[in-house]
């Protein structure tokens, strides 16, 4: 699962996308596109149904699935979805994927340390943060889970988290929105 505001939705997700698919041996990599992230503000934020829209038009990869549910469960938290999902598919093995830049901020989000409880974390290294990310507070507090990223990982028990370390992609949201606005 790789959850976030896809605002837009573009190669940097492709990319992290692909890196889990082969180094963590993955079926699919869904993204679960968020209603409103409740860390970001609704001004400069399009609809969610643009976004998913969009989302669903940039992941052209077979093994992508563009989702919405977090609307239709009505969640917002990535800790409340992630326990609704795993109630609604429980014998799927789900790994939260998320970009180096999400480790280093994650103790912001709601009951963050249960996310690492409930199912094993992939973090895609990202431009800019994959050092401090390897040193911050979440990376410390779970020291001891860390685990090497091979095919065998959506099986760990959690907690569990590895970094998927290749070829960075350094395109950013934020870099396309000021693009699109000049």
């Amino acid at each position: 699962m790789l959850g976030g505001s896809f605002n837009p939705a573009h190669q940097g997700h492709i990319h992290a996308s692909e890196q889990a698919l082969k180094q963590l041996h993955l079926d699919y990599v869904w993204w679960i596109v968020s209603p409103q992230n409740p860390l970001k503000a609704k001004r400069g934020m399009a609809s969610f149904k643009k976004r998913l829209e969009a989302a669903r038009g940039v992941a052209r990869h077979p093994r992508l699935i563009v989702s919405g549910i977090e609307d239709e469960l009505g969640t917002r938290f990535t800790v409340d979805t992630v326990q609704a999902l795993k109630r609604r598919f429980p014998q799927a093995r789900f790994v939260w994927l998320m970009g180096s830049d999400n480790l280093l901020q994650i103790p912001r989000w709601r009951k963050w340390g249960e996310i690492f409880r409930l199912v094993p974390v992939a973090v895609v290294a990202r431009t800019g943060t994959a050092l401090s990310a390897r040193l911050s507070p979440a990376a410390t507090k779970f020291g001891a889970a860390a685990r090497p990223p091979d095919a065998g990982f959506a099986s760990e028990k959690p907690p569990a988290w590895t970094i998927l370390d290749a070829k960075r992609d350094p395109t950013t949201a934020t870099a396309l929105r000021a693009s699109s606005r000049k």
